[in-house]
């Protein structure tokens, strides 16, 4: 009986040391430097969010975060990478959606499954697609653009950033919703795509707000029409493509953050707590208000739930648009 007693009490009592030691390491989380990994090349939108907390999390963490940029296969590298990382919140992935919901679906044998081998934490910012055509372009409106393309069907050419960016999918969703074609020109970047817009070496296109929101200020682009639900208030006299009587095309390009699948409690809420209050940081704010970006700062929940409705969304138009990485 008392033998019994003294095992019930010793196992007590190592439960009870275990678990201290449990809550010590979470409480002391984290001992060494963060890596934010983003997926492109320094000086885009997604690099440009993650520098921008960078400091913040610093702050707050009370340990060095650094930015390490693996671009390469549409962002793919990148999220391999993270995936394949020890999922104790030293490794965080900054990334815009298409790694997480287009590379998916257009291309094989991923190194991953973004539906399983990632801990959602954050949608940071979210921003819309505004249709844009060069200075000299003849289409003043949207009804000039509209009967353009019903007029001379895959003569109007649409820039984009890449097979299967934000902004080829605004198009081909634009094609599909308005019952018309046009021909799509990509490029190796939203940066050339801008470039040929601004030369007139291309017609129209779908471009993420920020990249563009300088140009339509000087007048050397006109804006059509806006991707989102609602008018931007940085561009309040261009209306939504639904006022324009193209309904269902609502499109925003998104930035996120996540980290490899497992981590513990205890470091997800602490990490995205601090996610948290980088974002909600008054010169953060203004910073990405000021070039069109609204702070969404999701929780881990609603961010897995958006990945999943994105994930069908866009598998969706791929497969009914027949797209291809090519």
């Amino acid at each position: 009986m008392r033998f019994g007693s003294s095992v019930s009490c010793l196992v007590r009592f190592v439960a009870a040391t275990m678990l201290m030691l449990c809550a010590t390491v979470a409480l002391a989380w984290p001992e060494k430097p963060i890596t934010l990994v983003v997926p492109f090349p320094p000086g885009g939108s997604t690099d440009q969010l993650a520098r921008a907390i960078a400091p913040k999390l610093q702050e707050s963490l009370k340990q060095n975060v650094v930015i390490d940029n693996r671009a390469g296969a549409t962002g793919t590298i990148g999220a391999s990478f993270v995936k394949r990382a020890p999922a104790d919140g030293y490794t965080v992935f900054v990334t815009s959606l298409g790694p997480l919901v287009i590379a998916p679906h257009l291309l094989k044998n991923l190194a991953y499954d973004a539906t399983k081998d990632f801990d959602y934490l954050t949608v940071a910012v979210q921003a819309p697609n505004v249709l844009v055509v060069p200075e000299a372009s003849k289409h003043k409106s949207m009804y000039e653009l509209m009967a353009a393309l019903k007029a001379v069907p895959d003569k109007v050419t649409f820039a984009s950033s890449g097979n299967g960016s934000s902004d080829h999918l605004s198009a081909e969703l634009f094609w599909l919703q308005s019952g018309t074609s046009g021909v799509h020109v990509p490029y190796k970047g939203g940066g050339p795509a801008v470039t040929d817009l601004l030369g007139a070496q291309v017609d129209a296109g779908f471009m993420n707000i920020n990249s563009v929101i300088t140009h339509i200020r000087s007048g050397k682009l006109r804006a059509l029409a806006m991707t989102s639900n609602a008018r931007s208030p940085l561009l309040p006299n261009v209306p939504t493509l639904s006022e324009s009587g193209i309904r269902d095309v609502v499109v925003n390009s998104w930035q996120g953050v996540a980290a490899p699948r497992g981590l513990s409690a205890e470091v997800k809420s602490k990490l995205h707590g601090a996610l948290m209050g980088a974002l909600a940081d008054p010169q953060i704010k203004a910073r990405f208000l000021e070039v069109g970006f609204e702070i969404v700062a999701s929780s881990p929940e609603q961010f897995t739930a958006f990945q999943a409705q994105e994930n069908a969304r866009w598998k969706q138009i791929i497969e009914t648009r027949k797209i291809t990485a090519d």
